[in-house]
């Protein structure tokens, strides 16, 4: 199902808290479109007026109306709020008092309708009572602001970004890429999320109370692009046999090399990182309800045994058996 996001534009908008994320949707849609995938995004730049003055001083047109949005369980829609120029928000003005009365009619439910504050977006998300009882953070900057605006609101600090069921946050201007490209890893996947990010020449972030990192996100925090590249074809198709000549063929260089790049890069080893991506799948696939050999078949273990050793090798607690119960 295509997820609707609508980047809300008023006078002053930094655009850096758009454009990034809306690269980061049209970057996503590309490599779904590279697996014979459908889109999984649509976006549309929505506002009361139909054109704006941005933050650098470039004009936005054709913006759209603000649409009106019902939750529905047969559509997604995000709804993203930036931040302006100053070091406080300007929401008295004729424009900005509509897109607090037009938030004011929004239900918010997950999977349904759902809220994306970039930088001090979450200020005007704020003033339309969308915060009161959540997690929420901003641009450091403007958290005092959050603060009084909300006294209710659960304002994180130091935090890249934060999530309470349908309302998302991030704390400023490139934070918003980050956010984004972890919503795009919920969504997509997170292969699809990586090389979203290596397109972008960004590192993979992720929040301090994220969950622990996706193995397929893991050792991704660099920008060798002969690496990315055997990490994708690795996380891709796991269960070929992937001897340590296919991986060096595929970064263009020798076997030996290669461990010196992923040790230096990486901080890790080729076959660790096969055998961190196997596991990973392996764990799947259990817990989707798969017997353990039916799972070490699906990851590419060459037998039961195998996926027990690298179980207890790569420290998971307990046995493959109990975890898929």
């Amino acid at each position: 199902m295509t997820i609707h996001v609508h980047f809300v534009l008023l006078d002053g908008c930094l655009v850096l808290d758009w454009a990034g994320p809306a690269e980061v949707l049209r970057l996503a849609n590309l490599a779904m479109r590279e697996r014979g995938l459908p889109d999984a995004f649509a976006w549309d730049f929505v506002g009361p007026s139909a054109e704006c003055h941005t933050s650098i001083g470039a004009t936005v047109s054709h913006i759209a109306p603000l649409p009106k949005l019902t939750p529905s369980a047969d559509r997604t829609d995000w709804v993203v709020l930036l931040g302006q120029v100053g070091t406080r928000m300007n929401l008295e003005t004729p424009a900005a008092q509509a897109v607090l009365r037009w938030l004011s009619t929004l239900t918010l439910r997950e999977g349904q309708t759902e809220l994306v504050c970039v930088c001090a977006g979450a200020i005007i998300a704020a003033r339309a009572g969308l915060l009161s009882g959540r997690d929420a953070t901003t641009h450091h900057e403007h958290l005092e602001e959050l603060r009084e605006t909300e006294p209710r609101c659960r304002v994180a600090v130091n935090r890249v970004f934060t999530s309470d069921g349908p309302v998302w946050s991030s704390a400023g201007v490139t934070t918003g890429i980050d956010l984004m490209l972890h919503r795009v890893s919920m969504v997509c996947g997170p292969t699809v999320a990586a090389q979203v990010a290596q397109a972008l020449v960004v590192a993979m972030r992720r929040g301090p109370n994220d969950p622990e990192m996706s193995p397929f996100l893991a050792h991704r925090n660099h920008l060798h692009a002969a690496l990315h590249r055997v990490q994708d074809a690795v996380c891709r198709d796991p269960q070929a046999s992937w001897p340590l000549a296919h991986m060096a063929a595929l970064a263009h260089t020798s076997p030996r090399h290669l461990g010196r790049l992923f040790s230096d890069h990486t901080g890790t080893t080729p076959l660790n990182y096969l055998r961190q991506i196997r596991l990973a799948v392996a764990e799947a696939a259990l817990n989707a309800g798969h017997n353990v050999t039916q799972a070490a078949a699906l990851a590419g273990f060459g037998s039961d045994t195998q996926l027990r050793r690298t179980w207890q090798q790569l420290g998971k607690s307990g046995t493959p058996s109990a975890a898929g119960r």
